[in-house]
C-alpha cells in the first residue's frame, strides 16, 4: 500500500535548494526497505513515512499536481532511526514559501482521500510566526510516545509554513467518535502548552474537501 520512495541521497537542505530537497540526478528510484529494527534500538508501535511538500504560489492546484508535490523523504520504525532523520532535516521555522511537512503512519498518504482518512478529521492550531519549530517537535514526540491514549485513531501529523502564520495539526480516523477527538484536544492543547484561550478548530476532511472544491469551482476531487 505504502508507495513510499526514498533515494540514497535525498535530504533537506538548509538553504532551501532545488524546492526544499536534495537529490543526485539520474539515480535509480528504489522502493522504501522494509523496516527493520536492530536488537539494540527502541522500537515504535508503528511505522512511520516522513513527507515534504511546497506548492508554488500562483500554481493551478489540482489532485493530480498535489499528489505529485508530496515528497517521502522515508520511513522509520525505531526511536534512533526517527533521530537519523530528524537531526538532518531543516526546522519548520526555517523553511520559506508555502511548505508543509507531514509525519503519517506508513500506509497512510497525507491526503484527505486516503481510505485511512477519508472518514475522519483535524484539529487545526494556528501559530504566530516563529513557534512552528518547537510546537512541531513537541506533537510528533507526543505523537511517536503515543501519549494521545487512543488507540488506532491517529493517522498523522502536519506543519503548515504560511506567509502570516503556521499551521499545525494532527489527523484522526473517526470525525464521528466525539469522545476521541475530545480527547485528542486535551492532549494536543497539554503537549503544546497552549493557553486557556487558543482557539483549536476541528475541521472533519469532507468539510475540507468541499471547501476546496467551492473555492476552485470543482465538482469532484481535489
Amino acid at each position: 500500500m505504502n508507495d513510499c520512495r526514498l533515494k540514497n541521497d535525498i535530504a533537506l537542505d538548509h538553504e532551501g535548494n532545488e524546492d526544499g530537497v536534495v537529490q543526485k540526478d539520474n539515480e535509480e528510484e528504489k522502493p522504501a526497505d522494509k523496516q527493520v529494527v536492530a536488537p539494540e534500538e527502541h522500537p515504535l508501535q508503528y511505522h512511520y513515512s516522513l513527507w515534504f511538500s511546497r506548492r508554488t504560489p500562483g500554481r493551478q492546484a489540482s489532485s493530480q499536481n498535489y499528489e505529485q508535490n508530496i515528497k517521502c523523504i522515508g520511513s522509520f520504525a525505531s526511536v534512533e532511526h526517527f533521530w537519523r532523520y530528524y537531526s538532518h532535516i531543516v526546522r519548520p521555522s526555517d523553511l520559506t514559501g508555502h511548505s508543509d511537512f507531514h509525519l503519517f503512519k506508513e500506509g497512510i498518504k497525507p491526503m484527505w482521500e486516503d481510505e485511512a482518512n477519508k472518514n475522519g478529521g483535524k484539529w487545526i492550531v494556528r501559530l504566530r510566526k516563529g513557534l512552528a519549530s518547537r510546537c512541531w517537535e513537541n506533537l510528533i514526540l507526543a505523537m511517536l510516545g503515543e501519549q494521545f491514549m487512543v488507540g488506532e485513531e491517529i493517522c498523522g501529523a502536519v506543519v503548515s509554513i504560511r506567509f502570516q502564520e503556521d499551521i499545525i495539526s494532527i489527523w484522526n480516523k473517526t470525525a464521528s467518535d466525539h469522545a476521541t477527538t475530545s480527547r485528542i484536544r486535551d492532549t494536543l492543547r497539554r503537549v503544546l502548552n497552549l493557553p486557556p484561550n487558543t482557539v483549536m478548530e476541528y475541521k472533519t476532511h469532507t468539510d475540507s474537501i468541499k471547501a476546496w472544491e467551492e473555492f476552485h469551482g470543482l465538482v469532484t476531487s481535489r
